[in-house]
């Protein structure tokens, strides 16, 4: 091979002087130098086939885990094991052991679920704890409500969840319905900040036929506060064979509705005050919709 500058037009000359050097441990930077060859390609050409000395390559920082991951395999260690062990992840685990045979099973299935199963329960459970510590702390943060607090979220609450009043159907009257006993209990805590007495309550059971309609009845009027008999006719849903449904159980008590008599004015203020809700909120006034 020749060069067309004249430096290199001896390449061959040079080429055994970079042999020579090369084999006697020199780094291609120190035949650079030597031989004040400055070209990259030419360097390369110069030694081209002749393995660079020991001392040059790098150890690579994953030689000695790789090792160890294989010991561990050797040792019947499966790769969740391995992966615990060294800190590494499961795909390199898999990339340096699976020339391996595979190790045999230190449990039989059966004990292998129960293993399984165990540390899914442990984990459950704290997480659990975890669930309920933060509630826990949320729930501390409320503290008493004050009468206004109170007076805004009934608002927001029977905005969100009762009967509204629409231009196409006017219907002026305050309906709650609700499963949530805890949805119903703040309803009627605000009810009762509003001078709603009970006996202005039209209260009927909504659930289907084929719960315990009896026991139901008995929950709602207990936790409304007035005598069973005081309920209006209970409706039930007919029951569909071909559904499967998941609200059934002891726990299971329909939907409690709640109507407030002759509750028009009511209605008024409920729909003014969201409005002025909305309205604090957004910073602009959007008084009564309707």
């Amino acid at each position: 091979m020749a060069h067309s500058h004249s430096k290199y037009a001896d390449f061959e000359g040079l080429r055994e002087r970079a042999v020579a050097l090369r084999r006697a441990g020199y780094s291609l930077r120190q035949i650079r130098d030597e031989l004040k060859i400055f070209n990259n390609d030419i360097l390369n050409q110069l030694v081209k086939g002749e393995p660079p000395p020991e001392w040059t390559k790098r150890p690579r920082a994953k030689d000695a885990l790789r090792e160890r991951a294989r010991e561990l395999r050797r040792q019947g260690w499966t790769y969740n094991e391995i992966q615990a062990e060294l800190g590494c992840s499961k795909s390199s685990v898999s990339l340096w052991v699976r020339d391996l045979p595979h190790p045999e099973p230190k449990r039989t299935p059966e004990e292998q679920r129960a293993r399984m199963n165990a540390g899914l329960a442990r984990l459950r459970a704290e997480q659990d704890r975890e669930r309920a510590a933060t509630k826990q702390a949320a729930a501390a943060t409320i503290g008493e409500l004050s009468d206004r607090e109170l007076f805004i979220l009934g608002v927001a609450l029977y905005w969100a969840e009762g009967t509204k009043d629409k231009p196409h159907a006017r219907r002026e009257s305050v309906e709650f319905v609700n499963s949530d006993p805890t949805m119903i209990t703040v309803f009627l805590a605000w009810l009762d900040l509003l001078g709603v007495e009970r006996d202005r309550l039209h209260c009927r059971v909504m659930i289907h036929e084929s719960a315990d309609v009896d026991a139901a009845e008995r929950y709602w009027a207990a936790l409304v506060g007035v005598d069973r008999a005081l309920l209006g006719k209970t409706t039930l849903k007919k029951h569909n064979p071909t559904t499967v449904r998941k609200n059934t159980g002891d726990r299971y008590r329909g939907c409690l509705g709640i109507k407030v008599r002759q509750g028009a004015d009511l209605y008024r203020r409920i729909e003014g005050a969201w409005y002025g809700i909305v309205g604090a909120a957004s910073g602009s006034d959007l008084g009564n919709r309707t």
